[in-house]
């Protein structure tokens, strides 16, 4: 097994597998702790609310867990959003191992909440798991909530407002946008995690 997969409730699980599986990565679909404590890399993926999410973490006692994991792993939209300190969707609080605090984003004209689609990053800092992507590359959004940008954000994206695309803090990265959707740039992204150092 080569990825631990959180069942965080998400819908997106069965897309991110085949993902996964088309690089070649075997992976579960589990809330077992010892499972996700041996595993050598570990994503929390996230489609739905930070409340409800949390509720399904914290009824699983993976709200404890999670922060403790030394393995590398990858928040995916909301699974990224819950890594932040508190969100202002419910209002929730979150896993905390990164700092700060998520919020909603205001429409604008030409800028409808949910940000919906194909849009941009631009990276701000170097990280291993854009190795080989560019800021002309597109990526795939849905969210109404966002990480502002802090001393954790690795990229930002612009709608209206810039906001945390991709954020680190020691072996816990995540990405607001779907890279399982995203095509030839996803895969990289995601060919990129499973080549972190354990």
């Amino acid at each position: 097994m080569s990825v631990a997969i959180i069942d965080s409730g998400g819908a997106n699980i069965a897309s991110l597998r085949a993902a996964l599986g088309r690089l070649g990565a075997d992976s579960v679909v589990t809330t077992d702790h010892e499972v996700i404590r041996r595993a050598p890399r570990v994503l929390l993926p996230g489609v739905g609310n930070a409340h409800s999410a949390m509720a399904k973490l914290r009824g699983a006692g993976l709200d404890r867990l999670i922060p403790a994991l030394k393995q590398p792993l990858l928040g995916i939209c909301l699974g990224m959003q819950i890594l932040f300190e508190r969100s202002a969707e419910g209002p929730a609080a979150c896993l905390g191992v990164i700092p700060g605090a998520i919020d909603k984003l205001e429409s604008a004209p030409g800028k409808p909440v949910p940000h919906m689609g194909w849009n941009q990053f631009t990276q701000v800092r170097p990280d291993a798991l854009l190795d080989g992507v560019t800021s002309l590359d597109h990526v795939y959004f849905v969210h109404s909530f966002a990480a502002p940008t802090s001393s954790a954000t690795v990229a930002i994206t612009d709608y209206g407002v810039a906001f945390t695309a991709v954020a680190r803090r020691d072996n816990f990265c995540g990405t607001q946008f779907h890279p399982e959707r995203s095509g030839v740039v996803g895969a990289r992204i995601l060919a990129n995690f499973l080549k972190e150092p354990v």
